[in-house]
């Protein structure tokens, strides 16, 4: 079966311009793309005849050879075997444009986002540090100064890596649009694809004479020490997100950003719940029976409190808004005062008879009152 005219396809006379083939191959490629025609073969199969009519038309070499000699002369170009690839760029910006918004969102449409790198400014990686505070720093709110490494654009050339920031031109292999773009016949028709250009690396511009201080990265490695306010009620695994400090990269573009990781320090006498604060608080059995007053820690300082007598070991006295505050600003927590009853494991002879004497004692004889909680309700009771 002979095949169909490649003039008769695009709907061009012979003699028409270069100019009128390249609109009128554009024109139907958007009409008869499958992304547009979901489902519909006949429409693949006219875009895969549009796609090999222009490869032959759009190029004055195949064009003046196909003229000659038909469809034999065009296709024996790679070899004689009836297959052949080219590379190709397009200056034509506009179609680069319509393209790429009228194919968006499809992998066809990522074909043609080379062609308009240069326009998308590129970010750079973030960084990631660790900061470990203590929970007298959690608890009020700290200052603290980050000391870190990250590039930054080379002032000599401005960032774009070319001595004295002006030794740059178009990249010759894409003709300055960063892309280029694959056509390959096969049996089953013309197969189009598109990539970023690997000599400029998709920005369309090559460096002649690379800068004398970057060496033609456009950046530089910089150490700096900046200011951060860490707010009260932060916690272990929390985020700080400080933008525009990570990396800027390479040939210039949106520098990324610094991730400041909270890491908590466990305090030796303090425990952390939430946004409440434990404190296990050790007693005498002589302090527990006659009360006594006693100075603890807090997150803010030490503070006094008073035993009544009669301390039962496990009772927990609670330190009104003396915890952290919460960071979404719901309140503050408080401090929980575990209390417990340390008995002696040895005693003297003197001290044995004393304790001899008390035992029998109606005062010294366990007296379960029904309001006492038992472990499990102590425990409960602290989350609620």
């Amino acid at each position: 079966m002979a095949k169909q005219d490649y003039y008769e396809i695009l709907g061009v006379p012979r003699d028409a311009t270069a100019d009128t083939i390249k609109k009128t191959y554009r024109k139907l490629a958007l009409q008869y793309h499958p992304d547009k025609n979901p489902g519909d073969s006949h429409a693949e199969e006219k875009f895969k005849k549009i796609a090999e009519a222009y490869d032959i038309l759009g190029d004055p070499k195949k064009k003046q050879q196909y003229d000659l000699t038909g469809h034999v002369g065009a296709t024996q170009g790679g070899g004689g075997n009836g297959t052949y690839t080219t590379y190709t760029y397009t200056t034509d910006e506009d179609l680069l444009n319509q393209y790429g918004e009228f194919f968006k969102g499809t992998s066809f449409g990522e074909m043609f986002q080379g062609g308009r790198t240069r326009s998308r400014k590129k970010k750079g990686s973030d960084l990631k540090i660790k900061l470990t505070l203590t929970l007298q720093d959690i608890a009020q709110g700290v200052e603290k100064k980050i000391k870190f490494n990250h590039y930054v654009s080379c002032t000599a050339c401005k960032g774009n890596g070319s001595k004295n920031g002006t030794a740059i031109s178009n990249c010759s292999r894409c003709n300055g649009i960063g892309a280029m773009r694959k056509i390959t016949n096969t049996f089953l028709g013309a197969m189009e694809t598109q990539s970023m250009c690997d000599s400029c690396q998709g920005t369309g511009k090559v460096i002649i004479t690379p800068c004398d201080i970057c060496k033609g990265d456009g950046i530089v490695q910089k150490e700096d020490i900046i200011p951060i306010n860490i707010p009260p009620g932060v916690k272990k695994g929390l985020q700080l997100v400080m933008r525009g400090y990570g990396n800027v990269p390479p040939k210039g573009g949106i520098a990324g950003n610094l991730i400041i990781l909270i890491d908590e320090k466990e305090d030796p006498v303090l425990q952390r719940e939430g946004n409440n604060i434990h404190y296990q608080l050790h007693i005498s059995f002589i302090e527990a029976v006659l009360g006594t007053e006693k100075e603890i820690p807090t997150l803010t300082g030490n503070t006094k409190i008073k035993l009544e007598p009669g301390a039962q070991s496990g009772k927990i006295l609670r330190l009104v808004r003396k915890g952290i505050k919460d960071i979404e600003g719901y309140g503050q927590g408080d401090q929980l005062v575990h209390i417990q009853v340390w008995t002696p494991e040895k005693v003297t002879k003197a001290e044995k008879e004393i304790l001899e004497k008390l035992k029998e004692s109606p005062n010294f004889t366990p007296q379960i009152k029904k309001q006492d909680k038992n472990f499990f309700e102590k425990i409960k009771s602290i989350f609620v």
